[in-house]
């Protein structure tokens, strides 16, 4: 060990930062072997995860569900630490959002029963599970992207089932059965896309598919919030330690060895938007993709945020990868209202819908929206998912239209729910009086500089081995380099962060895994652990 310890920052203090943080306080930097400083753009830790209350519920601003408790770390820590038991309401806290309870209305409040739901249901599932195993026969997989997998599965079923396209469904007010069929399975792909935050299913890669991993058992969220997990794997660092309101700004490292004079023996050096600096022997940047992105993108008009840049191999990588936006809009409905709301599934048009004079068009920001649904039974807030361009929109939209649009859907829907409105006084400047949502709060990640957007996917074009060299260090090959003076020093910029985990990207645990990988990585490098989780 050398005289002076060797000093790591870690930009981020989100799940990854915080996971990292967490291992390498406990193993080396509580008995003097390294020292440890993780600095946080924002004024909170968290990052991507945002818990957080709305109307007397307990509800999740960013990352929701833990992804299976089979074998999921994020489970483990919530039952080490009593998290999955509240007394205070929370969001899903009984399973009451599970499709199983759904009642799923086409465009114009047209109930949709089991015998003409339950097949394109299952033809979706079975297109999904295709997708995840093994190859399908006779599937050309070269830049195949799920979305046309899964249109053609839907256009092999029509032509299976001979589905007559002027077949008009009786009691449906005009539409037949396979646009009906269309709008349906459109409804799934749109729960995909927020699953996977591509915008367009026809960008996201079919063979990734196959490589993404789940936990096995259910999907739940945690009682006391996701913060818990957080604020637990943050309770062993010291005061002080963690120092929020610190933006890096710029990288400065030193790839090419020699000596540099400026960096104070460290090869590292950091610059804040404050105008202070700081020197590291290691950073492991936990920024989220989206930020990279934007980084290499503006890399040549605001100087870069790594000086040098980061290599090709890096930057590439970077640019093939998805990096989508998902928001959640939470609206506080009246609780009278509220008792008869049903977990709704809803079935647009998929062109051009017929003007109809009983019903209110819905927007088209809300017209890729899957669901509206109470977050637990009765509860009196309601939940809907966005994603891409929807998602958006969504952020740049004032209260008062999302309050109309959403109501408009709603009649739309479910036209004997909301009260009619009895004369014009209650209607002023086109805005319903006394309208029965009161509130609402919506996620804004695609805007938020810290993030810019939700989670990554692998796109057509890129591959799991995308997100493997994300996962490389810097100075990269330095299995290769020799131990001369002249050769750059080790671990200079490692990199965390789900967008970086093969199997497990786009989650809070592949995060979690992350930061484990960077913190044991410099841990072997100073043989201070066995390189354990």
């Amino acid at each position: 060990m050398p005289t002076r310890k060797p000093k790591v920052v870690i930009i981020g203090a989100g799940m990854a930062g915080l996971a990292a943080a967490n291992k390498l306080y406990t193993a080396a930097v509580s008995n003097g072997g390294l020292e440890l400083c993780v600095v946080e753009a924002g004024n909170r830790i968290g990052g991507r995860i945002n818990t957080s209350e709305f109307g007397g519920d307990r509800i999740e601003m960013g990352a929701t569900w833990i992804h299976g408790i089979g074998g999921s770390p994020v489970y483990r820590i919530a039952q080490e630490i009593n998290s999955l038991e509240s007394d205070q309401p929370w969001e899903c806290m009984d399973g009451s959002s599970d499709d199983k309870n759904a009642e799923t209305v086409a465009e114009g409040g047209y109930r949709i029963n089991s015998s003409i739901l339950d097949p394109i249901s299952s033809l979706f599932k079975k297109l999904m599970d295709s997708a995840a195993g093994s190859s399908p026969n006779g599937v050309s997989e070269s830049n195949l992207s799920l979305g046309s997998f899964l249109r053609k599965g839907l256009d092999a079923y029509w032509a299976s089932n001979s589905v007559d396209d002027e077949e008009e469904m009786q009691g449906f007010g005009g539409w037949c059965r396979k646009s009906l069929e269309d709008a349906i399975f459109a409804m799934f792909e749109n729960t995909q896309r927020t699953y996977t935050s591509a915008g367009d299913l026809g960008s996201l890669d079919f063979v990734a598919e196959r490589e993404y991993r789940m936990f096995p058992g259910e999907e739940i969220t945690i009682a006391k919030g996701y913060m818990s997990i957080l604020e637990s794997l943050a309770s062993v660092l010291p005061p002080g330690l963690v120092r929020l309101g610190q933006k890096v700004v710029r990288i400065e490292w030193n790839p090419n060895g020699g000596e540099n004079g400026d960096f104070t023996n460290m090869p590292v050096k950091l610059h804040f938007v404050d105008g202070s600096v700081m020197f590291a022997d290691h950073v492991v940047v936990t920024v989220s993709l989206g930020v990279l992105k934007h980084a290499i993108k503006h890399e040549e008009e605001s100087g870069g945020l790594f000086d040098p840049p980061l290599p090709s191999f890096k930057t590439e990588a970077i640019s093939r990868l998805g990096f989508g936006v998902v928001n959640k809009l939470f609206l506080k409905i009246d609780p009278n209202t509220t008792k008869n709301f049903p977990h709704l599934q809803m079935v647009f048009h998929q062109t051009s819908p017929k003007i109809d004079n009983h019903h209110q068009l819905p927007p088209w920001w809300m017209r890729r929206t899957a669901s509206l649904c109470p977050i637990y039974s009765e509860s009196s807030v309601v939940l809907a998912w966005f994603a891409g361009k929807e998602a958006l929109e969504l952020e740049s939209l004032e209260d008062q239209e999302i309050i109309d649009g959403v109501s408009e859907t709603i009649s739309n829907f479910l036209p004997n729910l909301l009260k009619p409105q009895k004369s014009a006084q209650e209607v002023c400047n086109g805005h319903r009086k006394g309208s029965e949502i009161g509130k609402v709060l919506k996620s804004q990640w695609g805007s938020d500089p810290l993030f810019l957007g939700s989670y990554s996917y692998v796109a057509v074009g890129s591959s799991g081995d995308d997100l493997d060299t994300m996962a490389e260090p810097l100075p990269a090959n330095l299995h290769n380099a020799s131990s001369s003076s002249s050769s750059p020093p080790p671990l200079q910029i490692l990199f965390a962060g789900e967008a970086t985990h093969r199997t497990h990207y786009s989650t809070t645990h592949g995060a979690y895994f992350s930061g484990l990988r960077e913190a044991n990585r410099l841990l072997q490098h100073y043989h201070c652990t066995d390189g354990g989780a």
